[in-house]
């Protein structure tokens, strides 16, 4: 959003001046999209850098105004994940999340380095509930925190948002003290968080418009407003905060987040978008990417989007009812207030089979939200070859199979990488011999069970010796049609570490032992970024001897 001074990674007193890259001003709301932050935090959702890389490109592509990229002082990943953003994606305002510590807020700054646009967000809680028993800290404490932590951000970044976690629960003078702290510290974003999704619409009005009054800001300084969907409002509140005179409202797609979730952007929009006349603001984004990036994130992050979701939803346009279809063919706005193709769900018909080039392929990579590098372009190609060479035709669905589960999914860091399996049925038992690749040499193992699955995770269990939990599984369809590619989907805990993990295939036993091999891979990745060592089992005595012969 602002075109002044790179963040530096030393503090400097000359700020330079803010320069607006995209429209603000009373009439234009701006989206702070927090799915890489806030979103990632939601149970089971584990994005690798590749990932986040991709939701982050397009994102700014629909021409998100700020990308809260991560926290760069939780983890190594984080802070790398933070900075490769801030190289790579140009278009948007990255930001990184920061407590009011010196620590975070210089790694913050450390990790925006390299971004045009930057912005350091620096949170405290405000509420008495969060002082006493979370911080341990009296209202006094809290204010110069407040102001110590801004006055640092500021140093290194012209932008620095300023956020009151739980401000729906705070004392309201409180709360206007401690933004007039941050505003005189060098502030130029105050956010109003409900961060527990407390407040209900017409009261969490009246409160932020209290609030933005008795601060008193000066006209360039952005209120924001961060809405959590614990009682289903988070939609409802950002939008009343907007009516208060909020203008940054920030989200996730497909409000995705911990809990109930954040508020959902695509709903926020579309509901400026479509009661203009109420609201008579505009905004910054272009909304016919919504669909295909809440695709994206969807297959990505493994958070399905349920079909009566608002906007993005499969059946968010379909009419099944008589009455409904016979209205809508007679005049479309009869049942529909918005128009599929202003959120992007009615893509060109478009069937790619084994004589589809390279352009036509790249082209629906494009639509569908991915952006890969040549190498990546061209070995995705390939399978999608080899794909059409099993059926005739590849389906959206498949072709973003192939992408998540094949492409972003597979890096050199992973441990494990599946090569075949073979499986014997008789006597009421299944018996599966898997082989897996561990730094260049193979090792195969089997295992019987009840079924195909169950027999191939044993033989998989014995080959990598971790015994994880098998939390959730699942089996897709990638398209309604009878030859659709099957992607199997995973999560696996072990030693307080949760991860998930894809895998597609035309023989669902081989998508299956994929997505478990891949969330294996996962739980080692996380695992060494919270330096956890995975609780490894004996192979008894048996294997070893077989071993060593």
């Amino acid at each position: 959003m602002s075109q002044g001074k790179k963040t530096k990674t030393e503090p400097d007193s000359n700020k330079g001046e803010d320069k607006a890259k995209k429209s603000r001003g009373p009439d234009t709301v701006c989206f702070f999209d927090t799915t890489l932050r806030d979103g990632e935090q939601a149970a089971g959702v584990n994005l690798n850098a590749d990932e986040k890389l991709q939701i982050a490109r397009q994102l700014a592509r629909m021409g998100m105004d700020v990308i809260e990229a991560g926290f760069p002082a939780s983890s190594p990943g984080d802070f790398n994940c933070v900075q490769t953003i801030a190289r790579e994606v140009k278009e948007s305002t990255i930001c990184g999340l920061a407590r009011t510590r010196e620590g975070d807020i210089r790694a913050a700054a450390q990790a925006l380095a390299p971004a045009e646009n930057a912005r350091i967000h620096v949170f405290i809680a405000s509420s008495p509930i969060h002082m006493e028993y979370k911080l341990k800290m009296t209202p006094a404490e809290v204010l110069e925190q407040a102001r110590a932590g801004v006055l640092l951000a500021r140093s290194f970044t012209p932008e620095v948002e300023f956020s009151a976690e739980d401000a729906s629960r705070s004392d309201p003078e409180f709360l206007v003290k401690l933004f007039k702290t941050a505003l005189e510290a060098g502030a130029t974003v105050l956010n109003i968080p409900d961060t527990v999704g407390y407040a209900l619409p017409q009261e969490f009005e009246r409160f932020c418009a209290d609030v933005i009054k008795a601060v008193g800001a000066p006209e360039n300084v952005i209120y924001s407003v961060h809405a959590h969907n614990d009682l289903g409002l988070a939609t409802a509140n950002s939008l009343a905060a907007v009516k208060a005179g909020v203008r940054q409202v920030e989200g996730t797609i497909n409000g995705m987040g911990e809990r109930g979730g954040n508020s959902a952007i695509e709903e926020v929009v579309m509901a400026i978008k479509t009661r203009k006349d109420f609201f008579n603001l505009r905004t910054n984004l272009d909304t016919r990417r919504l669909y295909p990036v809440s695709r994206l994130i969807s297959r990505l992050s493994g958070v399905v989007v349920p079909p009566n979701k608002a906007v993005v939803g499969a059946n968010a346009f379909a009419h099944e009812a008589g009455i409904h279809q016979h209205g809508v063919l007679a005049k479309r706005e009869t049942y529909e207030i918005m128009k599929a193709e202003d959120v992007g769900s009615t893509p060109a018909v478009m069937v790619l089979g084994k004589h589809s080039g390279r352009h036509a392929f790249r082209d629906r990579l494009e639509y569908l939200g991915y952006n890969l590098s040549e190498e990546d372009s061209t070995k995705a190609f390939e399978l999608f070859k080899k794909l059409c060479d099993e059926k005739k035709e590849a389906t959206d669905g498949d072709i973003e199979a192939i992408i998540s589960d094949e492409i972003l999914s597979v890096k050199p860091e992973y441990r494990y990488e599946f090569k075949s399996y073979s499986m014997r049925v008789g006597g009421g038992t299944t018996t599966c011999s898997v082989v897996l690749e561990l730094n260049g040499v193979e090792k195969e193992d089997s295992a019987s069970g009840h079924g195909p699955v169950e027999a191939a995770y044993a033989a998989v269990k014995r080959i990598i010796l971790l015994h994880p939990s098998l939390v959730d599984f699942k089996i897709v369809a990638t398209s309604e049609r009878s030859n659709a590619l099957g992607e199997a989907k995973v999560v696996l805990s072990q030693d307080s570490v949760r991860a998930q993990g894809r895998g597609a295939s035309t023989d669902i036993v081989k998508a299956s032992i994929r997505a478990y091999v891949n969330a294996v891979n996962r739980l080692y990745a996380t695992a060494a970024a919270r330096k956890i060592t995975l609780t490894t089992v004996d192979p008894g005595p048996a294997k070893k001897a077989a071993e060593a012969e």
